[in-house]
């Protein structure tokens, strides 16, 4: 492979998106969630659209990715909807088949990379998270805007075909002790280990599964993606370059960004198990780890 990454048109540069804020072509959301751990639910998700109010990139809409962008119907948070209802969801931010979507997050990068992963599980590969976030936007004196934001026109968009990019417990159940199938976990050291974190309802890691934080992806001065080389080394030392990949994490969120880096990087094989811990870990049937 290449010294660089393989696909960078998955992120964009602050400059970039500066330059395009007026391009009817361009919609960008702002997919701002914070979680506040709550020993009773694991955690209360807030849409941070107070956030997005008090300040947005100009022209931005939110997405409220608990509900915008979730089937609300599940009894877990944060599942991927119906093609129809995802269709439906992008139409009314102005989207179509064309559009070059962006998305941030004021908050972690997994935010924008989810919904980014959700348009290319339905075919939409003209999506990109914005590198560095709104933290490197502001740090950069560029410009903000307050305000509920502007509504676009309706969009035309359609799936175009689902990837079927999110498995299920069946799968991951499966790719236990087959070494040709790598499981990796995108929470915390201390959450993987089962020594501290949030717990789903038990704490540990499937069992097998190998361990690459989300939160170790990004540089903590920039918050924005590590280099290409460092990324690479990071995966190759848990084996997740050569192998197909099934990432998960608390909910399905944080694993979309160690999906996003991995695409990156060219691997031809990565898919995101959507209920993660928040249905693993509630069934005692299904083997955990600490340690």
């Amino acid at each position: 492979m290449t010294s660089g990454f393989v696909h960078p048109e998955y992120i964009v540069e602050t400059d970039w998106l500066a330059a395009h804020l007026d391009d009817p072509g361009v919609v960008v959301l702002d997919c701002t969630t914070h979680l506040i751990p709550n020993p009773a639910s694991t955690y209360d998700v807030v849409p941070g659209r107070a956030d997005f109010e008090a300040g947005h990139i100009p022209g931005a809409q939110f997405c409220d990715v608990s509900r915008d962008v979730s089937d609300t119907s599940q009894a877990l948070r944060f599942m991927r909807q119906e093609p129809d209802d995802f269709a439906a969801a992008m139409r009314r931010f102005g989207i179509s088949n064309t559009t070059r979507v962006i998305t941030y997050s004021t908050a972690n990068m997994w935010w924008a990379s989810r919904v980014w992963f959700l348009l290319r599980s339905f075919g939409h590969d003209n999506a990109a998270v914005l590198n560095g976030g709104w933290q490197k936007w502001v740090r950069e004196g560029r410009p903000v805007e307050t305000g509920p934001g502007t509504p676009r026109a309706p969009g035309s968009y359609t799936v175009t075909e689902n990837r079927g990019l999110m498995v299920g417990k069946e799968q991951v159940q499966a790719a236990i002790g087959d070494a040709a199938i790598c499981t990796v976990n995108a929470l915390l050291p201390a959450q993987h280990a089962g020594s501290g974190g949030n717990s789903y309802g038990r704490p540990g890691h499937i069992a097998g599964s190998v361990n690459l934080p989300a939160a170790h992806l990004v540089d903590p001065e920039t918050n924005t993606l590590l280099p290409p080389e460092e990324l690479r080394r990071r995966f190759a030392a848990i084996g997740a370059l050569d192998r197909p990949v099934i990432a998960y994490c608390g909910g399905g969120i944080a694993a979309t960004a160690d999906a996003l880096a991995l695409i990156m990087l060219g691997h031809p094989n990565v898919t995101v198990y959507d209920a993660s811990l928040s249905e693993w870990a509630k069934d005692p049937t299904l083997p955990m780890q600490t340690g």
